[in-house]
Protein backbone atom coordinates (compact mmCIF):
# COMPACT_ATOMS: atom_id res chain seq x y z
CA UNK A 1 0.00 0.00 0.00
CA UNK A 2 2.94 2.02 0.47
CA UNK A 3 4.01 2.01 -2.72
CA UNK A 4 0.54 2.28 -4.62
CA UNK A 5 0.05 5.59 -2.72
CA UNK A 6 3.39 6.72 -3.30
CA UNK A 7 3.38 5.73 -7.24
CA UNK A 8 -0.27 7.47 -7.61
CA UNK A 9 1.53 11.12 -5.97
CA UNK A 10 4.40 10.56 -8.58
CA UNK A 11 2.37 9.17 -11.40
CA UNK A 12 -0.22 12.13 -11.32
CA UNK A 13 2.45 14.67 -11.06
CA UNK A 14 4.72 12.96 -13.72
CA UNK A 15 1.73 12.62 -16.02
CA UNK A 16 0.95 16.44 -16.19
CA UNK A 17 4.59 17.28 -16.78
CA UNK A 18 4.33 14.64 -19.30
CA UNK A 19 0.94 16.60 -21.17
CA UNK A 20 2.98 19.75 -21.02
CA UNK A 21 -0.04 20.98 -18.15
CA UNK A 22 2.85 21.71 -15.58
CA UNK A 23 5.64 23.55 -15.69
CA UNK A 24 9.05 23.85 -13.74
CA UNK A 25 8.53 27.87 -14.78
CA UNK A 26 7.65 28.47 -11.44
CA UNK A 27 8.46 30.65 -7.93
CA UNK A 28 10.43 29.34 -5.93
CA UNK A 29 8.00 28.08 -3.30
CA UNK A 30 6.44 25.31 -5.98
CA UNK A 31 10.17 23.79 -5.85
CA UNK A 32 10.53 24.05 -2.33
CA UNK A 33 7.35 22.27 -1.86
CA UNK A 34 8.18 19.44 -3.68
CA UNK A 35 11.46 18.53 -2.80
CA UNK A 36 10.08 18.47 1.06
CA UNK A 37 6.92 16.69 -0.36
CA UNK A 38 8.93 14.02 -2.55
CA UNK A 39 11.35 13.83 0.18
CA UNK A 40 8.20 12.85 2.66
CA UNK A 41 7.77 10.07 0.20
CA UNK A 42 11.14 8.39 -0.09
CA UNK A 43 11.26 8.97 4.00
CA UNK A 44 8.03 6.57 4.16
CA UNK A 45 8.84 3.83 1.51
CA UNK A 46 12.49 3.73 3.89
CA UNK A 47 10.48 2.51 6.48
CA UNK A 48 8.95 -0.05 4.95
CA UNK A 49 11.43 -1.02 3.40
CA UNK A 50 13.71 -1.19 6.49
CA UNK A 51 10.82 -3.11 8.65
CA UNK A 52 9.13 -5.25 5.96
CA UNK A 53 13.35 -6.49 5.85
CA UNK A 54 13.67 -6.45 9.58
CA UNK A 55 15.99 -3.60 10.08
CA UNK A 56 14.45 -2.35 13.00
CA UNK A 57 17.48 -0.63 14.10
CA UNK A 58 18.07 1.65 10.97
CA UNK A 59 14.02 1.56 10.79
CA UNK A 60 14.18 3.57 14.32
CA UNK A 61 16.98 5.82 13.18
CA UNK A 62 15.28 6.93 10.24
CA UNK A 63 11.82 7.41 11.87
CA UNK A 64 13.31 9.63 14.16
CA UNK A 65 13.83 12.40 10.91
CA UNK A 66 10.52 12.21 11.36
CA UNK A 67 9.72 13.97 13.95
CA UNK A 68 11.49 17.04 12.41
CA UNK A 69 10.36 16.47 8.97
CA UNK A 70 6.29 16.59 9.67
CA UNK A 71 6.29 20.04 10.99
CA UNK A 72 8.39 20.87 7.86
CA UNK A 73 5.79 19.60 5.44
CA UNK A 74 2.52 20.82 7.17
CA UNK A 75 4.72 23.99 7.41
CA UNK A 76 5.73 24.03 3.27
CA UNK A 77 1.81 22.66 2.32
CA UNK A 78 0.72 26.05 3.86
CA UNK A 79 3.39 28.01 2.18
CA UNK A 80 2.28 26.07 -1.72
CA UNK A 81 -0.81 26.76 -0.71
CA UNK A 82 -0.87 30.15 0.09
CA UNK A 83 1.09 30.89 -2.81
CA UNK A 84 -1.58 29.02 -5.23
CA UNK A 85 -4.32 30.73 -3.57
CA UNK A 86 -2.85 34.27 -4.39
CA UNK A 87 -1.24 33.58 -7.39
CA UNK A 88 -4.44 31.96 -9.16
CA UNK A 89 -7.22 31.78 -6.55
CA UNK A 90 -7.06 27.67 -6.93
CA UNK A 91 -7.08 25.43 -9.99
CA UNK A 92 -10.53 26.15 -11.38
CA UNK A 93 -12.11 23.25 -11.38
CA UNK A 94 -12.27 23.85 -7.34
CA UNK A 95 -14.54 26.62 -5.78
CA UNK A 96 -11.65 29.21 -4.02
CA UNK A 97 -13.33 28.44 -0.68
CA UNK A 98 -12.91 25.00 -0.76
CA UNK A 99 -8.85 24.72 -1.67
CA UNK A 100 -8.49 27.23 0.57
CA UNK A 101 -10.50 26.33 3.97
CA UNK A 102 -10.34 22.54 3.48
CA UNK A 103 -6.96 22.01 2.15
CA UNK A 104 -5.48 24.23 5.25
CA UNK A 105 -7.73 21.74 7.34
CA UNK A 106 -6.14 18.72 5.51
CA UNK A 107 -3.34 20.02 5.96
CA UNK A 108 -3.40 19.72 9.29
CA UNK A 109 -5.25 16.76 9.94
CA UNK A 110 -2.18 14.97 7.85
CA UNK A 111 0.10 16.46 10.64
CA UNK A 112 -1.79 15.72 13.57
CA UNK A 113 -2.76 11.77 11.79
CA UNK A 114 1.50 11.49 11.15
CA UNK A 115 2.36 12.74 14.82
CA UNK A 116 -0.21 10.42 16.37
CA UNK A 117 1.68 7.49 14.46
CA UNK A 118 4.90 8.62 15.42
CA UNK A 119 4.08 8.91 18.75
CA UNK A 120 2.60 5.19 19.59
CA UNK A 121 5.07 3.59 17.24
CA UNK A 122 5.56 1.11 20.25
CA UNK A 123 2.47 -0.22 19.28
CA UNK A 124 3.35 -1.53 15.77
CA UNK A 125 -0.81 -2.31 15.03
CA UNK A 126 -1.54 1.48 15.86
CA UNK A 127 1.71 2.85 14.08
CA UNK A 128 1.32 1.38 10.60
CA UNK A 129 -2.51 2.16 10.44
CA UNK A 130 -2.58 6.06 11.38
CA UNK A 131 0.55 6.59 9.14
CA UNK A 132 -1.02 4.96 6.20
CA UNK A 133 -4.42 7.30 6.84
CA UNK A 134 -2.12 10.25 7.12
CA UNK A 135 -0.07 9.22 3.74
CA UNK A 136 -4.04 8.60 2.46
CA UNK A 137 -4.56 12.44 2.92
CA UNK A 138 -1.43 13.62 0.87
CA UNK A 139 -2.68 11.38 -2.18
CA UNK A 140 -4.90 13.98 -3.33
CA UNK A 141 -2.84 16.37 -5.04
CA UNK A 142 -2.07 13.04 -6.87
CA UNK A 143 -5.34 11.82 -7.13
CA UNK A 144 -6.53 15.20 -8.66
CA UNK A 145 -3.88 15.19 -11.29
CA UNK A 146 -5.21 11.46 -12.66
CA UNK A 147 -9.21 12.33 -12.61
CA UNK A 148 -10.89 14.68 -15.32
CA UNK A 149 -11.71 17.14 -12.51
CA UNK A 150 -12.72 19.34 -15.30
CA UNK A 151 -16.08 17.36 -15.93
CA UNK A 152 -16.17 16.89 -12.16
CA UNK A 153 -17.21 20.72 -11.63
CA UNK A 154 -18.62 21.73 -8.80
CA UNK A 155 -17.91 18.48 -6.82
CA UNK A 156 -14.25 17.84 -8.19
CA UNK A 157 -12.76 19.01 -4.86
CA UNK A 158 -15.52 16.64 -2.96
CA UNK A 159 -14.82 13.36 -5.66
CA UNK A 160 -11.35 14.40 -4.99
CA UNK A 161 -11.09 13.93 -1.18
CA UNK A 162 -13.17 11.07 -1.05
CA UNK A 163 -10.99 9.26 -3.29
CA UNK A 164 -8.08 9.24 -1.00
CA UNK A 165 -10.09 7.15 1.68
CA UNK A 166 -9.82 4.15 -0.91
CA UNK A 167 -5.86 3.69 0.73
CA UNK A 168 -7.53 3.35 4.30
CA UNK A 169 -10.51 1.18 3.26
CA UNK A 170 -8.57 -1.45 1.55
CA UNK A 171 -7.01 -1.55 4.58
CA UNK A 172 -9.41 -2.03 6.83
CA UNK A 173 -10.84 -5.22 3.71
CA UNK A 174 -7.89 -6.51 4.30
CA UNK A 175 -7.59 -6.13 8.63
CA UNK A 176 -10.86 -7.84 8.47
CA UNK A 177 -9.66 -10.71 6.04
CA UNK A 178 -7.08 -11.41 8.53
CA UNK A 179 -8.62 -11.11 11.66
CA UNK A 180 -12.45 -10.66 10.93
CA UNK A 181 -12.94 -7.50 12.19
CA UNK A 182 -11.17 -3.32 11.68
CA UNK A 183 -8.53 -2.06 13.84
CA UNK A 184 -9.17 0.64 15.96
CA UNK A 185 -6.78 2.80 14.36
CA UNK A 186 -8.36 2.71 11.21
CA UNK A 187 -11.85 3.64 13.00
CA UNK A 188 -10.13 6.29 15.00
CA UNK A 189 -7.48 7.87 11.92
CA UNK A 190 -10.36 7.19 9.40
CA UNK A 191 -12.80 8.90 11.85
CA UNK A 192 -10.56 11.73 12.46
CA UNK A 193 -10.55 12.23 8.70
CA UNK A 194 -13.88 12.20 7.59
CA UNK A 195 -14.42 14.46 10.72
CA UNK A 196 -12.12 16.95 9.60
CA UNK A 197 -12.98 17.06 5.90
CA UNK A 198 -16.42 17.49 6.77
CA UNK A 199 -16.25 20.10 9.05
CA UNK A 200 -13.90 22.21 6.52
CA UNK A 201 -16.23 22.28 3.96
CA UNK A 202 -19.16 23.16 6.32
CA UNK A 203 -17.34 26.33 7.76
CA UNK A 204 -15.79 26.69 3.94
CA UNK A 205 -19.58 28.03 3.24
CA UNK A 206 -19.79 29.64 6.17
CA UNK A 207 -19.32 33.87 6.43
CA UNK A 208 -16.50 33.17 8.22
CA UNK A 209 -15.19 30.69 5.33
CA UNK A 210 -15.74 33.15 2.60
CA UNK A 211 -14.29 36.17 4.65
CA UNK A 212 -11.20 33.82 5.14
CA UNK A 213 -10.86 32.74 1.40
CA UNK A 214 -10.78 36.46 0.07
CA UNK A 215 -8.77 38.16 2.91
CA UNK A 216 -6.00 35.49 2.01
CA UNK A 217 -6.39 36.14 -1.94
CA UNK A 218 -7.18 40.40 -1.41
CA UNK A 219 -5.31 42.54 -3.78
CA UNK A 220 -3.43 39.94 -5.92
CA UNK A 221 -4.30 37.74 -8.60
CA UNK A 222 -6.15 35.45 -7.59
CA UNK A 223 -8.89 37.52 -6.44
CA UNK A 224 -9.84 38.27 -9.95
CA UNK A 225 -11.27 34.98 -10.72
CA UNK A 226 -14.59 33.36 -8.96
CA UNK A 227 -15.04 32.45 -6.03
CA UNK A 228 -16.97 28.86 -7.13
CA UNK A 229 -15.19 26.60 -9.39
CA UNK A 230 -15.68 27.48 -13.48
CA UNK A 231 -14.47 27.11 -16.95
CA UNK A 232 -12.07 29.55 -18.48
CA UNK A 233 -12.81 30.97 -21.70
CA UNK A 234 -12.08 28.82 -24.55
CA UNK A 235 -11.05 26.11 -22.06
CA UNK A 236 -10.64 22.06 -23.70
CA UNK A 237 -9.62 18.75 -22.32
Amino acid sequence: MAFLMSGVIVTGFTLQVALGRSTFAVPWPYHVHGAIFMGWIALYLAQHVSIASGQRALHARIGRIAYAYVPIMVAAGVLIMVTVARRTGAPFFFAANEFVVSNLALLLCFGALAWWALKARRYSGWHRRLMLVAMAVLTGPGLGRLLPLPLLIPNAWVITICTTFFFPLVGMAADIRATGRVHPAYLWGVGVYAAVFAASMALAYTPLGYAFTEWMIAGTAGAQRPMEAFLPPGFAM
